[in-house]
């Protein structure tokens, strides 16, 4: 893997017009090219509103095959820009078959690997469940020209086996694409607490796996649709952290952005060498991890 990697991250509201939230994309992800990217990574489900606000059998329309439309586009795109590209798309695997898929592209514009979302939510205004299907390819990092990348997406983030075994298969970094915020109703206290606990939990998983945390979350308010709720109000609070839980870039949470954070990957070496928390770990005594709660 390259020694220094500039991730370009894109932090952007979207709208229920697709094509422009695509032009937007395309516009953010070569703003990120011209201040010298070579990976890029898009925040959840980018293409549209998050539409799991409600539960509606309509938006599976909004599904794609893979390969489709959009990994055309965003393959065009890799290609053209010459770098790697972490999208979240909804796809359509079957009639009645659905999944929440990170798809990563590679410098020639092919698809080097996906991963469908495992840990699947089910609370008010975000009823994924209804939607998605969870993933059935493991936790598998994604070979690209710049290494591996442990690509996982928002839920997943709060799970550290899943961030564990993204580094025991090798990975080189964790990646989630997230889409996340506020409802109204949450007081400035609890939203305190909502956001820092999203933090910590992922700084822990770069600590405890002596790797870097690269997070990209949409930002701006969503309204619900079913009117039920006064919608979601995305937090942002993009980040990249490096492999200690160090913060290297930390968006605003109410700011549309594109930045580029250089990311030393000799770091990873480093301190697995000063903390080898994986050289301690009692594999020997682990095997009720597997049990649903422990009576």
């Amino acid at each position: 893997m390259a020694r220094l990697i500039k991730v370009g991250v894109v932090q952007q509201s979207c709208t229920a017009d697709k094509k422009h939230n695509l032009e937007k994309l395309y516009n953010n992800i070569c703003d990120c090219v011209a201040k010298g990217a070579e990976l890029v990574v898009l925040q959840e489900l980018h293409n549209t509103p998050y539409f799991c606000q409600t539960e509606n059998t309509d938006l599976f329309d909004l599904a794609e095959t893979i390969p489709g439309p959009s990994t055309h586009f965003y393959g065009a795109v890799a290609k053209e820009k010459g770098i790697v590209l972490v999208t979240s798309l909804f796809e359509k695997r079957a009639a009645g078959l659905y999944h929440n898929t990170a798809v990563v592209f590679d410098k020639d514009g092919s698809i080097a690997g996906k991963y469908r979302k495992m840990h699947i939510p089910d609370d008010p205004a975000y009823y994924e469940k209804f939607y998605f299907t969870p993933g059935d390819l493991g936790f598998e990092p994604i070979q690209t020209s710049i290494g591996k990348l442990g690509v996982l997406v928002c839920w997943d983030q709060w799970y550290p086996e899943a961030a564990r075994l993204m580094a025991l298969r090798g990975a080189d970094m964790l990646i989630y694409p997230t889409a996340i915020g506020w409802e109204s109703s949450d007081t400035k206290e609890e939203q305190s607490r909502q956001l820092g606990a999203w933090v910590i939990s992922q700084r822990g998983h770069a600590v405890a796996n002596g790797l870097p945390v690269v997070s990209v979350n949409r930002v701006g308010h969503e309204p619900d649709p079913s009117g039920q709720t006064n919608g979601i109000q995305f937090w942002g609070n993009t980040f990249v952290a490096g492999p200690q839980g160090e913060l290297l870039f930390e968006a605003p949470n109410d700011t549309e952005i594109n930045q580029v954070v250089e990311v030393d990957m000799e770091r990873s070496e480093n301190v697995r060498r000063w903390w080898p928390f994986l050289r301690d770990r009692r594999i020997d005594a682990y095997e009720n991890i597997t049990k649903r709660f422990i009576d």
